[in-house]
C-alpha cells in the first residue's frame, strides 16, 4: 500500500470532521435569537390565585403557570413540576413585554443561571428577580420550604430561608396579578447586569415534556380564558399534563378576572401618552374590588337617613276644657284677643260690626215710620 496516498486521502477526510466539530461547537454557543415569539394588541388576563401542588419526587423544578396565546385567545399553561435537561440548570420563566406597539411573549429557557422575566412575581420562587425556590448544591437540588411545596418523605434535600421581595411570598401561594411588563398597568422593571449576563450565557429551549404540556393546555377548552373567565379550573399539575392528577389544584377568587380580549388593561396607550403607574419591581398588586362588592361599599357610606316619625296625635280635651275652650296648642279667646289688641289695637271683628247693624236698623225703623 502506498503510504503517501493513503495520507491524501484520509488526511482531508481527518480535517474536515475536525472543522465540522468545531463549527458545531460554534453554533451551539451563539448567542441565542430574540426570545419574542408572539405578539398581540391586547394584554394577558391578571394571574390566577391557586396552590402550588407538592414537589412529586426529587430532582423536579418548578414551572409557573402563564397565559399562552393562540387561535381562540389567551389560554392559561398550568404551572407544574419538570424534570431539567440536566444538572445544575435553572428555569428562566416566559413572561408577556409591552413593546409599544403590542405585547409580546418571551420564551422561557433553562440555564446555569436565572436570567430576566419581566420582573413578573410569579410566586413560588419566582419573585421577580432570579429563583429561591431552591438551589443545586454539587449534583442535587436542595428545595427552599419556605416557598417551595415538597413532602419531606418524598424529598430530604431541604432548608427554609425566609424570602422577602417588597412583600413577604405567602408560602406556596401564588398570589399576584399583574402578568405582564411594561405598558399601561404594568410592572416596571428593567433587567440587572447579572439578568443581562444570563442571557449572553448558553441556554436550553423548554424538554419536549413541557412542550407537550403546553400543546396539551392549548387543547383543553376549559383553559380558554375565554371560557374560564380567567380562573382556570386547572391552575396546576405535578407533573407536565397530568391534568386529571388528584394533587392538581384549581383557581381561587381573585377578583376581576374577566374573559380578557376585554381585561381592562388591555387598551394601548398611545405613543404620546403617559403610561399608568404601576407598583415597583416585584410588588404583589392587589386586584379591584367586583362589582357587587363596590356597590355594597357604596351602599355602606351612603349617609342612612331615617324614616319620619309620625306626628303623635294631640290628646282628647277634657270636658273642663272644651267648656272653657282651652284646648291644648290654641291661645284661649281672651288671650288672643289681648294679644290683637297689643299688636296693633285692633278691634275683634265682631265689636267693628255692630255699630253698622245698629244703623241698619235705625234706617229700616225709619223706612216703616214713612
Amino acid at each position: 500500500m502506498n503510504y503517501s496516498r493513503v495520507m491524501r486521502t484520509v488526511l482531508p477526510m481527518a480535517l474536515a470532521a475536525m472543522l465540522a466539530a468545531c463549527v458545531a461547537e460554534t453554533v451551539v454557543y451563539e448567542p441565542p435569537p430574540p426570545r419574542a415569539m408572539v405578539s398581540v394588541t391586547v394584554a394577558p388576563p391578571p394571574l390566577p390565585l391557586y396552590e402550588q401542588p407538592p414537589c412529586p419526587e426529587q430532582g423536579y423544578l418548578w414551572m409557573p403557570g402563564f397565559w399562552a396565546h393562540g387561535p381562540g385567545g389567551f389560554y392559561w399553561v398550568p404551572g407544574t413540576w419538570v424534570e431539567p435537561p440536566r444538572v445544575g440548570y435553572l428555569w428562566t420563566p416566559g413572561y408577556w413585554g409591552y413593546s409599544g406597539a403590542g405585547f409580546a411573549f418571551h420564551e422561557g429557557y433553562w440555564g446555569a443561571r436565572v436570567g430576566y422575566y419581566g420582573g413578573i412575581n410569579y410566586g413560588g420562587g419566582y419573585g421577580g428577580a432570579g429563583y429561591a425556590g431552591g438551589r443545586w448544591v454539587d449534583n442535587s437540588f436542595h428545595y427552599n420550604t419556605a416557598v417551595s411545596n415538597v413532602n419531606v418523605t418524598n424529598v430530604r434535600n431541604v432548608y427554609r430561608e425566609t424570602v422577602t421581595n417588597n412583600t413577604t411570598i405567602n408560602n406556596t401561594t401564588v398570589n399576584n396579578t399583574v402578568s405582564y411588563s411594561g405598558g399601561p398597568g404594568g410592572v416596571r422593571a428593567t433587567p440587572s447586569r447579572a439578568e443581562l449576563e444570563a442571557e449572553r450565557m448558553p441556554r436550553v429551549p423548554p424538554t419536549p415534556a413541557q412542550v407537550q404540556h403546553r400543546s396539551d393546555a392549548g387543547s383543553n377548552p376549559t383553559l380558554q380564558a375565554s371560557h374560564n373567565q380567567g380562573r382556570p379550573p386547572i391552575a396546576a399539575t405535578p407533573r407536565p399534563s397530568a391534568f386529571t392528577a388528584p394533587q392538581a389544584t384549581t383557581a381561587r377568587p381573585n377578583g376581576p378576572n374577566a374573559a380578557h380580549e376585554a381585561h381592562p388593561a388591555a387598551a394601548i396607550a398611545p405613543r404620546h401618552a403617559a403610561p399608568a403607574e404601576s407598583p415597583a419591581h416585584g410588588a404583589v398588586v392587589s386586584p379591584a374590588a367586583p362589582a357587587h362588592e363596590r356597590a355594597q361599599r357604596a351602599l355602606e357610606e351612603t349617609p342612612q337617613v331615617r324614616p319620619a316619625q309620625p306626628a303623635a296625635a294631640k290628646p282628647a280635651p277634657s270636658e273642663e276644657t272644651r267648656h272653657s275652650g282651652a284646648v291644648a296648642g290654641e291661645a284661649p279667646p281672651k288671650a288672643a284677643e289681648k294679644a290683637r289688641r297689643a299688636e296693633g289695637g285692633a278691634e275683634p271683628r265682631e265689636a267693628k260690626a255692630k255699630p253698622k247693624d245698629k244703623e241698619a236698623e235705625k234706617e229700616a225703623e225709619r223706612e216703616r215710620n214713612r
